[in-house]
């Protein structure tokens, strides 16, 4: 039993097979959410297994929390590397997406097949309210830990403004933001410290593996023909990856641009999940038309409802898009649907192992640094103002499905709102998790549309 390890007796070495076997087990339960998977891995691999010390964590989370892109895979990615060396790091982020993407494939084509069905429509009724609560208390809780002073609650205001009132392009707000921060960490620096919700704790489960002095392993030390290589291997996967997409189809062609769209949104898309929606709602629904805004929060629904990183998402814009697209002509829709989920994937998660293997040596050999940090303090502030403009298109969307054309009151989903509120109350006030929200929210979706 975990349980029963001494405290005072360091853990033995894991087995690249027992790290493997666990790595896969995450990526069958890791619901929740980002919040919810980080928590998961704390409470295994640091209070129960020790496999890593409590200070070890919460500074590889520091860097993941600011990067682009899924922060609970990267924090996967980052701990199974430091490890087992690049293979631990792969396998690690490897297995924490592809269980999603197999159950998110099946889910869309479910969905696609069978959405017209009432009984779907009427559980997506009860989801779909739901997830707009949820998204509104991640803009809470991100604000809550990120936003701790003025400076930067302002901040978080003029993105919202600048998004929802001038419709600015989110790569825009995120540089704003950026030199807004770097100029703050010269004039202002303590306005821009990173919030203490990931900080150090100081607290202690007993001795593990990797403890807070154990020295950086040889595999984590930065060396330049290390760098190069590992960059090069990426960009070789990466470029050549849409050399083929670009031969097969041109351009123009969807899977090609999807491939360099998830890879823009996987560079922009500071601040996790959340985060990376208003940037895909932008291009999938506006720019490229792949999918609807309806079926985006229907998309964002299904990844709720899954294992895995909720950045997932982009999976659905991508199956949903080759389906619609019909890339392979209309006899073949499942398979046009399986190559935009597997392209989008590839492209969107390939950076975050790119900024792991090429960034963790800088990390284990240095620490808090505000000149590096307050530029990123400053996008996680503009960050929160994004998603607050997110939560307002879900809310449009959810509560008033026909737009405005009949008047607000006349439109209004009186029992979409009262789902809403009862999801927000439920998460706020009693803690409940995401997935229990979730699920009771379609059965009670389920039974209205018996209803009415």
């Amino acid at each position: 039993m975990v349980e029963s390890l001494d405290k005072n007796k360091k853990p033995d070495p894991v087995s690249f097979t027992e790290a493997f076997i666990y790595w896969l087990k995450l990526g069958f339960i890791s619901f929740g959410g980002p919040a919810g998977q980080i928590s998961m891995m704390h409470q295994e691999l640091v209070e129960k297994r020790r496999w890593i010390s409590e200070h070890r964590f919460l500074h590889a989370l520091n860097y993941t929390m600011v990067l682009p892109g899924p922060e609970a895979q990267q924090l996967a990615t980052y701990i199974g590397w430091l490890m087992h060396g690049v293979w631990g790091g792969i396998i690690a982020g490897v297995l924490f997406v592809l269980p999603s993407l197999f159950i998110l494939s099946g889910l869309t084509w479910v969905y696609l097949s069978f959405g017209d069905l009432p009984a779907v429509a009427g559980i997506l009724y009860g989801i779909k309210p739901a997830v707009t609560a949820i998204v509104v208390f991640a803009a809470y809780r991100i604000g809550s830990r990120a936003l701790n002073n003025n400076v930067l609650r302002a901040m978080a205001a003029l993105a919202f403004v600048a998004i929802f009132v001038f419709d600015i392009p989110f790569p825009y707000i995120l540089i704003g933001a950026g030199i807004i921060g770097y100029l703050g960490s010269r004039f202002a620096p303590e306005k821009f410290v990173a919030g203490g919700h990931h900080g150090e704790s100081g607290k202690s489960y007993g001795l593990a593996i990797i403890d807070d002095d154990t020295p950086v392993p040889e595999h984590a030390r930065f060396k330049w023909s290390k760098f190069i290589s590992y960059l090069a291997i990426g960009l070789f996967i990466g470029l050549g990856a849409m050399a083929l997409l670009f031969n097969a189809y041109g351009w123009d062609g969807t899977l090609t641009q999807m491939g360099w769209f998830f890879t823009k949104a996987a560079l922009v898309t500071f601040g996790g999940a959340y985060a990376v929606l208003p940037y895909v709602y932008q291009g999938g629904v506006e720019q490229y038309g792949w999918l609807t805004g309806t079926q985006m929060i229907d998309g964002l629904a299904l990844g709720e409802t899954t294992p895995g990183p909720l950045i997932m998402v982009v999976a659905f814009v991508g199956y949903v898009g080759g389906w619609t697209k019909e890339v392979f002509g209309p006899d073949m829709l499942v398979l046009a649907g399986i190559a935009g989920a597997s392209v989008a994937t590839l492209f969107t998660f390939l950076p975050s192992f790119l900024f792991i293997l090429l960034g963790g040596p800088a990390v284990e050999a240095t620490r808090h640094d505000v000149g590096f940090t307050a530029p990123l303090t400053g996008i996680t502030a503009a960050v929160v103002g994004v998603i607050l403009n997110l939560a307002m298109f879900f809310a449009y969307h959810v509560l008033w499905p026909q737009g405005f054309a009949a008047g607000i009151g006349a439109g209004f989903e009186w029992f979409a709102a009262l789902i809403g509120l009862a999801a927000f109350i439920a998460l706020f006030r009693y803690k409940m998790g995401i997935v229990t929200v979730i699920a009771i929210s379609a059965v009670i979706g389920l039974g209205y549309s018996f209803i009415v």
